[in-house]
């Protein structure tokens, strides 16, 4: 069954992620104030798809996909009118998004899926526009949406499980894949994203290192590892031993800013050091160590090899 999706708000967010949606098979009605918009929004993408392919960012016959499965819609009632999954990714102002979300609610099916790609505004609160609100979530695509893999799925205290399962389907059939994370304040991924960047700027602002020197840092050290492991996979296979002693060694200059986390002090005390033992966040079973350590390896030779193919980035 082909998919009926609308993308509400065709600019550089709700374009790619209108893209990504094409590029799975899905039939994208594109909308925005004005069909006009719209329509050169609609150009546009055909031309970044020329350039993305010329480019070997997408595979070959991708534009023509792109042009068949995507139209530009009069109107953001027409567009949302027979669609199975609609995506709102107009600016990040709640009272826009707000009289979008009624909008869409007033002319789509009463059973349509209806996903806000906000990156910061509180699901719950928007949930208050949305007539049948069990069937609204955030669906969080991130900046370049045809190329970054994560997808946040975010459902407030009254959105189905069903619709949860269903938008990950959805998602999935991209290509990408998906966390379903709760309704809080940033989130995860900006919480995350955010924290790092505020530890940074307290280190430039304390002179410790130049901005240069922390991205040089971030990028070829535990940066490194990040495509291939996240923070508590990192962990375990460091020892959360090791963890826990260097946030005592931490709070002898910042016994506020590096208190001991309890889940850590927790599975510590319970002797659950991580890999090399077979407990820890992830549970990883100790006789998969060597395995884990070859796959490590190789990755991070791949790693070298790829940023030595690529060059620096044009920063400078």
């Amino acid at each position: 069954m082909t998919r009926t999706v609308a993308i509400v708000g065709s600019g550089y967010m709700g374009g790619g992620i209108a893209q990504v949606l094409a590029l799975s098979g899905a039939r994208v009605a594109l909308s925005d104030i004005s069909e006009e918009v719209a329509q050169k929004s609609y150009q546009r993408l055909i031309t970044e798809s020329r350039d993305f392919v010329s480019a070997g960012l997408f595979p070959d016959g991708a534009t023509e996909t792109i042009e068949k499965n995507i139209f530009a819609a009069a109107s953001v009632e027409a567009a949302v009118a027979d669609a199975d999954f609609i995506v709102e990714a107009v600016p990040e102002v709640l009272e826009i998004k707000n009289d979008i979300l009624t909008r869409i609610s007033t002319a789509a099916p009463a059973d349509a899926i209806i996903g806000s790609n906000t990156s910061t505004i509180s699901i719950g609160e928007m949930a208050k526009s949305v007539t049948n609100p069990e069937r609204f979530l955030g669906v969080h695509f991130s900046n370049p949406s045809p190329f970054i893999p994560g997808v946040e799925i975010i459902p407030h205290t009254g959105t189905s499980d069903a619709v949860v399962a269903t938008a990950q389907e959805i998602v999935h059939e991209t290509g990408k894949e998906t966390a379903v994370v709760k309704d809080v304040t940033g989130f995860v991924l900006n919480r995350l994203q955010y924290a790092l960047f505020h530890e940074a700027t307290q280190l430039v602002e304390e002179g410790v290192a130049t901005p240069e020197d922390i991205d040089t840092l971030v990028r070829t050290t535990f940066g490194f590892r990040l495509p291939f492991f996240g923070p508590f996979a990192i962990a375990d296979m460091a020892g959360l031993d090791v963890y826990n002693f260097c946030y005592k060694s931490l709070q002898t200059d910042f016994p506020e800013r590096f208190a001991t986390p309890k889940v850590l002090s927790d599975l510590v005390d319970a002797g659950k050091l991580g890999t090399k033992t077979g407990a820890g966040f992830l549970n990883v079973p100790a006789d998969r160590t060597p395995e884990l350590i070859a796959y490590r390896n190789k990755a991070y030779v791949a790693m070298q090899q790829l940023m030595k193919d690529l060059g620096p980035a044009p920063l400078n």
